[in-house]
């Protein structure tokens, strides 16, 4: 047998799996082959969706199920035995393994990343490999763990019989919180991006302590009812009998899997406890309050509970004066547990101060990037109220014929002190027309607004909008806020992926955190965000994938800036696209060209790409402030603007130049046809016009491509590729041409002078006689005698037309 001409697959088989198996390890429970462990990047090139090849380790060796403690990359014979190596590193970084080999078949080189080894690398041969014993040793040592942490830290996770195994990143979090636990640490924080499943995460934390037997009453905290529910009913259904909510009121969950079960309550008609449960879930609001007899923890000792967990505890529980602060401090000989996925980290709040640090972190950034959350593109509006300002006219009455007083109002008031009822209107306008240019009108929408009020009036305007849709179900469009019962009662249905409706809701608050609405795809937010932890949590609203509905990005419809928080350091998860249309330009992003029929489709560099949608494939069947309100006063978009990351994971923007070169060519099929339509057109400032009534400003892209070219040079150049000339040039030629000499003296001048002033300022209306009440004309006589000098004004503007053709000459 020639060694050397193996495939690496012939090298694992014949030669790696045996000497495992020669050194103790069980095939079948600790010796896992190619292991996929990322999902692989979800690439969004217009309205194909791609993905890319995931993560995948030639080994991994696990002590016990979901305990890995050594990792392998193999390499065919003809690579040296090291060569794996690096690789091997890259990814024992990211699944947290401490002991790193490389194999050709020929022996293994050992690196320790523990650093306990006399050297940090090592060469073994094929009959030296380490037993699962010796490595436990090492690692049992590395962790400092005594007997009693060993029996904590081996304890099994939970396991249904599915196959269901969790994610390495949870196996890393679990991994971490038990060893801590473990080793003594009772306060621990877990950092982790929204949906990437904190509570299943929590629920394994919690099962190997319970079935350990050191943690024997649990208290699971939330500030919302419908994540208790969601969590008895899901992830933590296996605690059966033993588990209850502390709640009075009794309640009919439909679990995933369709069918329903009653909740099980630990409360009486008259809030009495019944202690024989192990574990509770609650909600803060329900066991604590300002008065003393609403604080229904303390019928519970301070010693009753093992184990705390408090989920989404960013908002507000390691604030010292928050209720929740105050449930932790009685029960402060328990262990306790923050969920988070953006710590709170102020002058007078500091979940670090109060957790200490995270004993495991996973971003938004690294789960777009292992592809288990969902990329999405961004819309930035800008509204002219909001960037201008607006300032009432005087005696300005508003809606009650009150007068409004004289200040300037910005993007801070409107909604909340002032309302501009056409602002409301225009936004509305703007969701409905990109949800109909999508081809789905019944994308789930959350629209995050300033308060209850606003989210009232946007439902109204939504509901206008989409009349059509409306008379088919009253549901298509809901207000859902916290004092709106009907509103509320729906919310299960809106994050159900089976329900049709409601498809728009309206919130200010109730739905920025913590509800699973995982077939969510658009997301407008039309009030301000100044909290960057708040920013993450409404982010995260639409990062879950659903690849049954082929739910695979999200869109995010900003118009209040809020996506400024991108530039922001602490923002780890950059959007895929980011795209601002100018005033009369389609809310919806210009998409890549889909590849025609017949040919292949564009895959990424290493043709590995699997595609999720292709376009061109059939679709799948199936407050209490007093508010000023003003009329009349008018709304229209300034600016819509693209950014997105890459195959590669880089923050691309589309250039000014890309995007006015699609647009120019959507107006413009070929140069022929732009030169015709400039030629033909005697005020040529009517076409600069015509294209910024499509939404397409010159001026910005003045500034990225050249202040001294002509308009004409401009649309040229970006979108027809055309050698520009710049003004000056023009001029020149012109001069060249000696295209005056059939003038004048006087009627010389003012050419000579109008085409000094296009060179210097570009302007385009030179046959606007009022050009001659400046200078330099007034130094060459008044208007009368200079239209004169061209017999009349006919005669002035057939000499400025001729001036303009003289212009464009060459491009004939």
């Amino acid at each position: 047998m020639d060694k050397r001409g193996l495939s690496e697959r012939d090298i694992c088989t014949k030669f790696i799996t045996p000497a495992l198996r020669s050194a103790g390890w069980d095939e079948l429970t600790q010796i896992r082959e190619e292991v996929s462990f990322t999902k692989g990047r979800i690439i969004v090139r217009g309205k194909l969706v791609s993905r890319g090849k995931g993560k995948r380790a030639d080994y991994i060796l696990y002590y016990k199920p979901n305990i890995p403690i050594a990792l392998i990359e193999a390499k065919d014979n003809s690579h040296s035995i090291g060569d794996g190596l690096q690789q091997a590193l890259e990814y024992a970084d990211i699944l947290d393994i401490p002991f790193v080999f490389s194999s050709n078949g020929d022996g293994f080189v050992f690196h320790d990343r523990t650093g306990a080894s006399p050297t940090l690398e090592s060469t073994l041969s094929l009959d030296a490999f380490p037993s699962p014993v010796d490595l436990w040793a090492r690692y049992r040592n590395w962790k400092g763990l005594t007997d009693q942490a060993e029996r904590i830290v081996l304890q099994d996770y939970y396991n249904d019989g599915s196959g269901k195994a969790p994610r390495y990143y949870q196996v890393n979090a679990v991994n971490a919180a038990v060893e801590a636990i473990a080793s003594g640490r009772d306060r621990i924080l877990l950092v982790m991006a929204t949906g990437t499943g904190k509570t299943y995460t929590a629920f394994q934390i919690i099962w190997r302590l319970w079935k350990a037997g050191v943690k024997k009453r649990i208290l699971f905290l939330a500030d919302r009812n419908v994540l208790i529910d969601q969590t008895m009913v899901n992830d933590f259904r296996p605690f059966g009998g033993k588990m209850a909510k502390l709640s009075t009121k009794a309640k009919t969950i439909e679990r995933a899997d369709g069918t329903e079960v009653d909740l099980t309550l630990a409360l009486d008609k008259k809030r009495r406890i019944d202690p024989a449960y192990e574990i509770y879930l609650g909600l803060y609001q329900a066991i604590t309050g300002p008065e003393e007899r609403q604080k229904l923890f303390r019928e519970f000792s301070p010693t009753f509970f093992d184990l705390i967990i408090i989920d989404e505890c960013h908002r507000g529980s390691a604030a010292e004066d928050a209720a929740w602060r105050e449930i932790l401090e009685y029960f402060s000989s328990a262990t306790q547990i923050g969920l988070t996925a953006t710590p709170k980290e102020t002058k007078y709040i500091s979940n670090i101060a109060y957790f200490g640090d995270p004993v495991y972190s996973y971003s938004l950034k690294q789960g777009i990037r292992d592809g288990f959350l969902a990329p999405y593109k961004v819309i930035k509006v800008h509204i002219d109220r909001d960037v201008e300002g607006y300032r009432p006219e005087k005696g300005q009455l508003d809606r009650n014929g009150e007068e409004v007083e004289d200040r300037i109002y910005n993007s801070k008031d409107f909604d909340r002190t002032l309302v501009l009822d056409d602002r409301t209107k225009l936004v509305a306008k703007k969701v409905t027309e990109f949800l109909k240019d999508s081809g789905d009108r019944f994308q789930k929408t959350i629209v995050f607004c300033v308060d209850e009020e606003h989210a009232a009036r946007m439902r109204q305007a939504l509901i206008n909008k989409n009349a059509d849709l409306m008379t088919e179900n009253h549901r298509y469009v809901m207000r859902i806020t916290g004092s709106d019962a009907d509103g509320q009662a729906q919310l299960g249905n809106f994050i159900d992926p089976e329900a049709k409706y409601p498809v728009l809701v309206t919130t200010s608050r109730l739905l920025s955190t913590g509800v699973d609405a995982q077939t969510c795809r658009l997301i407008v937010l039309d009030r301000e965000v100044g909290s960057m932890t708040e920013f993450k949590q409404i982010v995260g609203r639409g990062t879950r994938v659903h690849e049954d509905t082929r739910k695979f990005y999200f869109t995010l419809i900003d118009f209040r800036g809020a996506t400024n928080h991108f530039a922001d350091p602490e923002f780890d998860g950059e959007p895929v696209q980011v795209y601002s249309p100018d005033t009369g330009q389609s809310i919806t992003p210009p998409e890549d060209e889909p590849p025609n029929e017949g040919e292949p489709l564009p895959l990424g560099p290493d043709g590995s790409e699997t595609i999720l949608i292709n376009p061109v494939d059939p679709p799948p069947p199936s407050a209490t402030t007093r508010k000023i309100y003003v009329d009349g006063i008018g709304a229209t978009i300034l600016a819509e603007r693209v950014e997105y990351l890459d195959e590669d994971g880089k923050l691309v923007t589309e250039t000014l130049r890309d995007f006015t070169k699609k647009a120019i060519r959507r107006r413009f099929a070929s140069l022929d046809t732009f030169l015709k339509r400039w030629k033909s057109e005697e005020r040529k400032q009517a076409v600069i016009e015509e294209l910024a009534a499509e939404g397409l400003l010159l001026d910005p892209l003045v500034e990225e491509v050249g202040k001294d070219l002509d308009p004409f040079d401009i649309i040229c150049h970006v979108a027809f590729d055309k050698k520009p000339l710049t003004r000056r040039e023009r001029a020149e030629n012109v001069k060249k041409r000696d295209v005056f000499t059939k003038y004048g003296h006087q009627a010389r001048a003012v050419l000579e002078a109008l085409l000094a002033k296009y060179a210097d300022e570009g302007v385009l209306n030179l046959d606007d006689t009022n050009v001659l009440r400046i200078a330099p004309f007034t130094a060459l006589g008044t208007p009368v005698q200079l239209i004169k000098a061209f017999g009349d004004k006919s005669g002035f503007e057939r000499a400025v037309h001729e001036l303009q053709s003289a212009l464009y000459q060459e491009a004939a």
